[in-house]
């Protein structure tokens, strides 16, 4: 039998990816100090999700030693079976209370969490009878790859419309009426750092029978009254967005995830999602560590919301003097468009040996001549770092103009 190797093909991808300057390398960075120390040096970090810089705070640190050392470090089980723990319990009504919803959901990881709830609201197994491409997924070209992932294994029929195109969402869904259909977005874009037209989008589904998921990844914990998120900023409710996805490793400083909505969709994605269902539940200590984060995020009282706010405004200002391409986003997520691999990669190592951590970010994570600097601000960066670091990108080679994107 001449079969084809498939070890053989495997490496054929990747060694085309390396060719291509594609291939993606994980380096150790350290963290002290509010830096990382990567191949033995201090850098400031200005590509991470830390937000508002919680990841190293006291709080959750005292939070996760105290429970660790009264319960251990692992669960053993399955939220299902017995590793659901009063923590997080706990966890679950204060992510429903912030977030306005009547219950939400632990799921170890925002994939996971994408994955299962997409599955079970989409899927064949929650329904046998219908088969896949029994329903409609609708979702924005730039959304993260695990919203893609989730429509696709759940067997939906996925249909993609232009960034940020509320129009665009209304005319996938018109084209198939006859299947039951759900509308997925980012609500903060990772790569891009704008914002969804969740107000548009919330009216096409309401008009047309749809569901609206929202993930919210990059919004929680910065936007919106308390930090609720950019559905809260929106204005929208349970009824607008009835499937709320937000991860808890991000403006939060912890790891993990969660699905919020009314009690009876939570209740069934529990019942079908077997990213839940078949996967050991996060350490009790981690849940009451996001705990004191929630808190701290939701009454804010050392004001971080605002630090992050006017340091985002320092940057662009000044990126603005300098004549950088920013992309249109006025979120911690700041893109500096490099258009190829080559130069984002080169940007990326001239501002490393400059002191500063920031990668370079390249397809398939970004189309097509869309390669760029992935900047991101934090609430613990200070002025005098804002402004070293745009020393810094002042003297890097001038990405082409036509590779803004």
């Amino acid at each position: 039998m001449n079969r084809p190797d498939l070890l053989a093909r495997l490496e054929s991808a990747r060694a085309a990816r390396e060719q291509a300057g594609l291939l993606r390398r994980a380096q150790t960075c350290d963290a002290l100090g509010g830096r990382r120390f990567v191949r033995g040096r201090a850098l400031t970090d200005f590509c991470g999700n830390d937000y508002l810089g919680l990841a190293s705070h006291r709080d959750l640190v005292a939070a996760l030693s105290r429970t660790a050392a009264a319960e251990g470090v692992g669960t053993g089980a399955a939220h299902l079976v017995s590793g659901h723990r009063s923590e997080h319990a706990a966890l679950e009504e204060e992510l429903a209370d912030w977030t306005g919803r009547e219950r939400a959901l632990l799921f170890s990881t925002g994939v996971m969490a994408n994955l299962g709830a997409l599955q079970a609201l989409l899927g064949a197994d929650t329904m046998p009878i219908w088969g896949r491409g029994s329903s409609l997924c609708v979702q924005d070209r730039l959304n993260h790859a695990s919203l893609i992932d989730g429509a696709q294994l759940a067997g939906a029929e996925l249909r993609r419309y232009p960034h940020g195109d509320a129009g665009g969402a209304a005319r996938q869904l018109d084209a198939r009426t006859g299947l039951p259909a759900l509308v997925a977005t980012d609500g903060v874009f990772s790569m891009d750092g704008d914002v969804a037209p969740l107000p548009a989008l919330a009216d096409v589904c309401r008009t047309r029978g749809a569901l609206l998921y929202v993930d919210d990844a990059h919004g929680l914990g910065v936007l919106g009254p308390q930090g609720a998120g950019s559905v809260s900023a929106a204005g929208l409710g349970t009824a607008d967005v009835p499937v709320l996805m937000g991860t808890l490793g991000k403006a939060l400083g912890c790891a993990g995830a969660f699905v919020a909505g009314d009690a009876a969709v939570i209740e069934a994605i529990a019942q079908f999602a077997r990213t839940y269902v078949y996967t050991t539940a996060m350490p009790a200590a981690l849940a009451a560590a996001t705990r004191a984060a929630v808190r701290l995020v939701r009454f804010d009282r050392d004001g971080r919301r605002d630090r992050l706010a006017a340091n985002i405004a320092r940057f662009r200002a000044g990126a603005a003097q300098l004549g950088l391409p920013l992309m249109a986003s006025a979120t911690a997520i700041q893109p500096l468009a490099m258009g190829t691999p080559a130069a984002a990669t080169a940007a990326a190592s001239a501002l490393e040996a400059a002191g500063f951590l920031v990668v370079a970010i390249r397809p398939p994570t970004v189309p097509r001549d869309g390669s760029r600097l992935r900047i991101t601000l934090s609430a613990l960066h200070t002025p005098d770092r804002i402004d070293a670091l745009l020393n810094a990108l002042a003297y890097l080679p001038r990405p082409v103009e036509s590779a803004a994107v």
